[in-house]
C-alpha cells in the first residue's frame, strides 16, 4: 500500500513499521478550487466528489482512520475504530467524530488524520516504533498547547520521541496581528524569534520556528521537516489564506 508518488512521505529517523503521508492537490476527482483531491467534507465541494477522494486514499490505507472535527484546539483523542452505533429507529451509524484536533494511537492498523490547508500537520513517533500521533497546529492550537498535550497523550519520554513538521503556510504569507505574537510571548518570551515586522501593526509569522521551539521546549530534540510553503505552492497543496473556498488535505500516520 504505497502511497500515490505525487503525495508526500516524510523523510525522518523512525522504525520501518512507521508508515505516514501527506496528501497534496493530486489524485482526486474534485474541481475547481476543490481540484482535485481535496478530503473536506465541510470545505463547500460535492460531498459525493469528497466521498469518492476518501476513497481514493482509504486504499493506501490498512484500515479505516479516525477522521476528527477539529476545532483549532488542543484536544487529544485516541485512534481506533468505533463500534458502530444503531439509533432508535434501528438504523446503524458511526458514531459522531471525537472533537480534537490530535490523535494518537497505539496499536498496529489503528490511522490517525488531521486534515489541514495552511495550519501544519506534526507527526510523532517514538523511537521503538510503538505509539505514534498526528497533530493539527495552527497557531490557535500551537499557542494552546496542542504539540505538548500530543506529547503528554503519547505517555513517552519526550527524549525519545520524533517529531516531523509538515506543508504550513511560509514566513513570507502568514500575516498576523499582534495579538497572535502576544498569544506566543505570554507562554514563551523567546518566541519572538517567531515573528518579524509586516505592514503597519502587523508581524509576519513562522509557523516552523514556533512549532520547532515549543517542541524542544517540551523535550522533543529530533525535529525533522519544514520548509513548505502552501501558500505559494499553488500547484502542489491548498491554501485557505489563497482561496477561501479551499480543499484540504490529509496527514496520515499508523504502524504495521
Amino acid at each position: 500500500m504505497k502511497p500515490d508518488p505525487r503525495w508526500i512521505v516524510p523523510d525522518w529517523p523512525v522504525r520501518a513499521n512507521v508508515h505516514a503521508f501527506v496528501t497534496t492537490r493530486a489524485g482526486g476527482v474534485s474541481v475547481g478550487e476543490y481540484a482535485s483531491l481535496n478530503l473536506g467534507r465541510s470545505s463547500g465541494d460535492d460531498p459525493d466528489r469528497v466521498a469518492r477522494n476518501r476513497a481514493i486514499v482509504r486504499a493506501h490505507l490498512p484500515a479505516e482512520p479516525t477522521w476528527l472535527a477539529q476545532v483549532h484546539g488542543a484536544q487529544v483523542a485516541r485512534a481506533g475504530h468505533p463500534r458502530v452505533q444503531v439509533d432508535r429507529t434501528g438504523e446503524y451509524r458511526l458514531p459522531d467524530p471525537p472533537q480534537a484536533d490530535a490523535c494518537v494511537a497505539d496499536a498496529p492498523r489503528q490511522v490517525g488524520v488531521v486534515l489541514v490547508a495552511d495550519c501544519m500537520p506534526v507527526f510523532f513517533c517514538d523511537r521503538a516504533g510503538a505509539r505514534v500521533a498526528v497533530a493539527h497546529a495552527g497557531w490557535r492550537g500551537l499557542s494552546g498547547g496542542v504539540l505538548e498535550n500530543t506529547i503528554a497523550g503519547m505517555a513517552r519520554d519526550p527524549r525519545e520521541i520524533i517529531a516531523w513538521m509538515g506543508p504550513a503556510i511560509g514566513p513570507d504569507a502568514f500575516e498576523v496581528g499582534p495579538e497572535v505574537r502576544e498569544a506566543f510571548l505570554a507562554r514563551d518570551a523567546g518566541a519572538d524569534a517567531g515573528f518579524r515586522p509586516g505592514k503597519p501593526g502587523k508581524y509576519m509569522g513562522d509557523l516552523y520556528v514556533l512549532a520547532r521551539r515549543r517542541l524542544e521546549a517540551a523535550g522533543v530534540a529530533s525535529v525533522h521537516g519544514g520548509g513548505f510553503d502552501t501558500y505559494h505552492d499553488a500547484e502542489r497543496f491548498f491554501s485557505y489564506r489563497r482561496a477561501a473556498q479551499s480543499g484540504r488535505m490529509g496527514a496520515f500516520i499508523w504502524m504495521e
